[in-house]
């Protein structure tokens, strides 16, 4: 089966018009690293779970905006395909392995073309699909960025997907402005505030599902959790 054919033997859940939220995320072994008595594993797995609820309390949020969770370590994994909140759970991760970063963001990329696809053939509206990138380190040395830069500046330009990057400490910011849209610079995380990055997500979210097709939106102000953009 093609990758663009790989969701075809599904059935909407509902016709409303979707939003898709791809997250990658880094679990590689540093993410176990104690930063002030605290994981940050441990802090991303409480944020993931912060988000879950905050999209179910909102009854348009819950049936329009579709989760994908890809994982990086050594290798990539998909821990949760596209879904409605009322179709999963939040999976625990698990930290282990390097940095194979381009590779999970690929990987992000693909399902956002595979799923656009299905809310083609049918006949769901969607808004743009959002891929966030969260890492605390710097891709393997074979990983190519140089490519991965060109396909996320090429696709954002042409609005096929929203990318937004978020280093954790440790993280390479040059590399995730490097590869990020101007438009849309790469984030800092204040300390391991990943709950505050997942309500402002989940707001951004609301806000972004209950807006009409090509209207302009403003996402809410993300003090509470960035150390704000710095060259």
């Amino acid at each position: 089966m093609a990758a663009n054919d790989f969701f075809e033997a599904e059935s909407p859940e509902n016709y409303e018009q979707k939003c898709l939220c791809v997250l990658a995320l880094d679990v590689s072994g540093s993410m176990s690293n104690p930063m002030g008595g605290m994981k940050p594993i441990d802090e991303l797995n409480d944020g993931l779970e912060d988000f879950y609820f905050d999209i179910q309390e909102d009854a348009t949020t819950a049936n329009r905006l579709e989760v994908a969770i890809v994982t990086f370590h050594s290798e990539v994994q998909t821990e949760l395909e596209p879904s409605l909140v009322e179709n999963f759970e939040m999976p625990e991760l698990i930290p282990k392995g390097s940095t194979k970063m381009v590779d999970g963001v690929r990987e992000a990329i693909e399902k956002v073309e595979a799923r656009k696809k299905w809310y083609k053939d049918t006949g769901q509206p969607y808004y743009r699909p959002w891929v966030i990138l969260i890492t605390d380190g710097e891709p393997d040395s074979d990983q190519d960025v140089k490519g991965l830069t060109k396909e996320i500046h090429e696709a954002t330009k042409a609005k096929k997907f929203a990318f937004l990057a978020v280093g954790v400490e440790g993280a390479n910011m040059k590399i995730l402005r490097e590869v990020s849209n101007p438009d849309m610079p790469p984030q800092q995380l204040q300390g391991l505030k990943f709950s505050a990055f997942f309500k402002w997500l989940s707001a951004s979210m609301s806000t972004v599902t209950s807006s009409e097709t090509g209207q302009q939106v403003n996402l809410p102000k993300a003090d509470d959790w960035t150390q704000g953009f710095t060259t």
